[in-house]
Formats: C-alpha cells, sequence, structure tokens
C-alpha cells in the first residue's frame, strides 16, 4: 500500500525490496518541511512488520537514528564511538559496552550521546551492558572453517552448559531461577515451539518428557504454532527454544501463547542479552559460546542438554526415583568424554564423504529417539552440501518413501543397540535388497553381517543421551561431503544464522 501510494505521488523505486519504501517515507516528510528526527518518527508511525533501522541524512551528518520491532537491535558504545548492529557479535570487535534495544524502542546517536524513546515516545534509560562474549571466540582458532570448530568445542560447550547444575546424584533446581519450583510444582504438560535444529531439539525432548516425566508433550515449529488454534491447558509450561533469541517466529509464538493465557515460559537459550530471555518467566542457558557458522552444531547438542536438564526436574515431581535420577545424571556427567571419543571417528568419516560427491539426494533413517536425529542429519547435509536430503521414520519405508531407492540413492541409518534395533535391522534390509547404498552408524555392539553395507561403528553409547552421541556422526558427514562438493561452509546461500525475519 504504501509503496503504491508513493509511486503514484511521484517517488521513483529503484528495488523491488520493502526497505526502499522507508527513505521515500522520510524524504517525503522531509520535502514538506520536517526536521530530520520528526520526518523518521513520523515514517516510522506509518510502519508494520518487523524492521531494524539505522538511518542517516546527509543533511544533517551529525546524528543516526535507529529504530527497531520484531527484530534485535544493539548500540556498542566506544569511546568517543558507537556502532549499530543486529547482533552482539558483530561490534564485539569494537567494544564490550552495549545497550540492547527493548521492543518500539526509538534512539537518536550523535557524539555528544545516546537519547532513547520507547514505543509511547517517552524518554526512556537503557542500561550499558557488558557483552560476555569473547572476541578470541569468534577466529576460526586454527581450523578450516567454524563450523569444524564449533563441531570439535561441543565437549568443552557440554561441559559448560552443565556447571553448576548438577549435585552428586540429582539436577540443581535453582539453575533455573528463583522462581522455578513454584513454577515447576503446577506443571501439568509441556508445549515446545521452536524452529528449525532446535525443533529437532524439541521433538526429541519429547521423547523423554513423556518417557522419563509421564508427562504430555507436543512440540510445534513456531511458524505454525502461531496462526493455529492451540489447546493448551493453564498449568501448560511453554518451552521456546533458540539459539539467538532472536528467531522472530519463536517470538512471536512465546507472545501469542501469552494473548492465549499461558502463565509461565521458559526460554531454553544462547544469548543472554536476548530477547527471548527478557520476555521469559524462566531461563536456561545453553554456555555454548559464540556460534558462528550458520549450520548449528555445539547449539544443538548443548540444547539437548538443557532439555535433559528440563525433564529431570518436571520428572522429580511425577514420580522420578532418586536412583533414576542419580542414572540420569551419571549419563550427563560421562557425556563430553563420550562426544570426544565420537569425535576421533572423524578421518574414518572424512574417508566415507567421497561417496557423495556426484549425489543429489540422499535419505536418512532413524526410529524412536533417533528419528529426530536423522531430521537433523538430513537438514545440516541440505544446508551446506545443497544435497537434497531427507528423513523418514523408518517404519514409514514401506509407505512411500521406498519407491525412490536405487543404487543412486545413499541411505544413512542410526542405530544405536536399542529396544529397536532388530526393526531397524529390517528397514535396512529392504533398502539392500533394492540396490540401495546404505551407510550405518552403530554401536560397537552392533553386528551388521553384510560386505555392501558402510559400517562406522560408534563408541559405546549412553542409554537417554544416544541422541547426543549419534548427532556428533551426522556433523561431521555433513561436514566433509560440503568441503569436497567445494559449498561456502560457513555461509551457505539463502541462510542467515539469526532468523530476525519472518
Amino acid at each position: 500500500e504504501l509503496r503504491e501510494e508513493l509511486t503514484n505521488s511521484g517517488s521513483h523505486f529503484c528495488s523491488q525490496t520493502d526497505t526502499e519504501v522507508i527513505p521515500h517515507l522520510i524524504d517525503q516528510e522531509l520535502a514538506a518541511g520536517a526536521d530530520f528526527l520528526s520526518a523518521f518518527n513520523a515514517a516510522i508511525k506509518r510502519l508494520q512488520g518487523a524492521y531494524a533501522l539505522g538511518v542517516i541524512c546527509s543533511d544533517e551528518p551529525g546524528q543516526l537514528l535507529a529504530a527497531r520491532s520484531g527484530s534485535p537491535l544493539v548500540i556498542g558504545v566506544g569511546r568517543n564511538e558507537y556502532f549499530l548492529a543486529s547482533d552482539a557479535a558483530a561490534i564485539i570487535a569494537h567494544t564490550p559496552d552495549m545497550i540492547f534495544l527493548e521492543e518500539g524502542d526509538r534512539a537518536r546517536i550523535t557524539l555528544e550521546g545516546v537519547t532513547i524513546w520507547d514505543a509511547t515516545g517517552s524518554e526512556v534509560e537503557r542500561p550499558v551492558k557488558t557483552s560476555s562474549l569473547v572476541e578470541q571466540s569468534l577466529d576460526k582458532g586454527g581450523y578450516r572453517h567454524y563450523m569444524l570448530k564449533e563441531i570439535y568445542q561441543q565437549p568443552e560447550a557440554i561441559i559448560d552448559t552443565l556447571e553448576g547444575r548438577l549435585g552428586h546424584e540429582q539436577v540443581l533446581e535453582g539453575a533455573f531461577g528463583p522462581q522455578a519450583a513454584a513454577i515447576l510444582d503446577q506443571v501439568d504438560s509441556v508445549q515446545i515451539i521452536a524452529c528449525g535444529t532446535s525443533s529437532h531439539a524439541g521433538q526429541v525432548a519429547r521423547y523423554w518428557i513423556e518417557s522419563i516425566a509421564g508427562v504430555p508433550c507436543q512440540v510445534e515449529i513456531a511458524s505454525e504454532f502461531r496462526y493455529r488454534d492451540t489447546v493448551l491447558s493453564a498449568n501448560t509450561l511453554l518451552v521456546t527454544i533458540s539459539q539467538s533469541g532472536e528467531t522472530a517466529d519463536t517470538l512471536e509464538g512465546l507472545r501469542e501463547a501469552k494473548r492465549r493465557g499461558v502463565k509461565h515460559a521458559l526460554a531454553i537459550c544462547n544469548v543472554p542479552e536476548s530477547s527471548l530471555v527478557r520476555e521469559s518467566d524462566l531461563v536456561l542457558m545453553t554456555h555454548a559460546g559464540p556460534e558462528i557458522g550458520v549450520a548449528s552444531t555445539k547449539a544443538f547438542t548443548t540444547q539437548l542438554v538443557a532439555l535433559m536438564l528440563l525433564c529431570i526436574v518436571i520428572a522429580r515431581r511425577h514420580g522420578l526415583t532418586a536412583e533414576r535420577e542419580k542414572r540420569l545424571v551419571e549419563e550427563l556427567r560421562a557425556l563430553p568424554e563420550v562426544v570426544t571419543r565420537v569425535l576421533e571417528l572423524d578421518s574414518e568419516i572424512e574417508s566415507l564423504a567421497s561417496d557423495f560427491r556426484d549425489k543429489h539426494h540422499a535419505l536418512f533413517l532413524g526410529r524412536g529417539m533417533q528419528y529426530p536425529v536423522a531430521q537433523e542429519g538430513a537438514l545440516k547435509l541440505k544446508e551446506i552440501s545443497y544435497i537434497h536430503a531427507e528423513a523418514y521414520p523408518a517404519g514409514e519405508l514401506k509407505h512411500g518413501p521406498l519407491a525412490l531407492v536405487d543404487e543412486q540413492m545413499p541411505v544413512i541409518a542410526v542405530a544405536p543397540n536399542d529396544h529397536l534395533l532388530e526393526k531397524l535391522k529390517s528397514n535396512i534390509h529392504e533398502v539392500q535388497a533394492r540396490g540401495g547404498r546404505m551407510l550405518v552408524f552403530a554401536d560397537q555392539q552392533v553386528q551388521i553381517d553384510d560386505a555392501d553395507i558402510r559400517l562406522v561403528q560408534v563408541p559405546v553409547s549412553l542409554n537417554y543421551l544416544a541422541p547426543v552421541v549419534y548427532t556428533i556422526p551426522l556433523q561431521l558427514l555433513s561436514y566433509h561431503v560440503a568441503v569436497i562438493k567445494g559449498t561456502d561452509v560457513d555461509q551457505p546461500r539463502n541462510l542467515a544464522k539469526s532468523v530476525t525475519v519472518e
């Protein structure tokens, strides 16, 4: 509507982007005699939707005007200098001191200082915070790509996420905040919303929460949840998962749930200053450190660790015995060492990547808790190697996907030594019978006697935390395939690290 109005009034557009509407609106106000700040404010009042703006005017060069709605915006405060960015990581090399603008804020930045107005137009003070980011954590550290560095950082990231959250034999509830006990005592169901990789973490958590805690759990893509008439009980705990804490659909899902009467929300996030953290009642931070590669790795595994901690404190209220909690805590403590051992498979997995050099499609199979892991493996492969990859519950093969299998279709299966192993073996043989090329990641105890199957034996897995363990080789496989394909591993085409638009 604005574009049509401006065109009819004589404005000439050079592109098809919505962004270009904004300078034309400002210019229209300037032409009517307004000063820069007044013109900016008048233009902002006419905008709908999400935006994060930084605007300068050649006629008044001594100021930078900023505004945010639905998208993050941070002002870096240096010595006689200021910076404007959508993410702290973009400016940490210049200053650790930052002002995080709130929803609806507008700001005027000059060399004399920063003036901020809230959504009502009232002048407000926003605190200058020192970011927890460390500049040195933003380099590659000798690795070829950020993604590979971040894959190898996972044992340390898991240790950091568990730090201070485990007692001798139990999870410490204080990690969830002072209100946690009162809120968790009321929880009778869980609704998880997230996007992309984070939604796969949520799918794993559903298995945990329902099997360990015996509490109903639903998981939904945030962009779908927002527009569906979801039925939520008064005591549903809404769990949002986002690496950046600025994912637009997840944030709007949280806000929509609050409008529908959800009383309590918990955020699992990696950025303490983010919008998601500020708008949630409870927060469990994943101390993964900065994740630069677009394809999420250590953020995913630490999200799973955080979700297991949440599962345990909920289950404690629904019959979890002290002995079973002790075993789960022992698994959590053992996890970093197990992940370290899995990383030793890197060279073996790299040698398998050449099989994908000329491939354009791939299938991933998993059962039970490993189905979301298969989904995550398929997402990683398509994100960074541009191979079309899909994941299916292995039992669904005969209901359609088997028609795709031939000698040109690599099929990757995740096969831990659990109660579903024999059924998965049957699915593997179905693929073999159709000439499919099988690559199987399995426990060292698993024997699959077929010379045509490429078998990678993963160090003895854990029980409930097996999804974390089996994620690692799929990350390595995707990475090495992308390197062979020659794609931009850290910045794949058409994708962004923090999806701040709907």
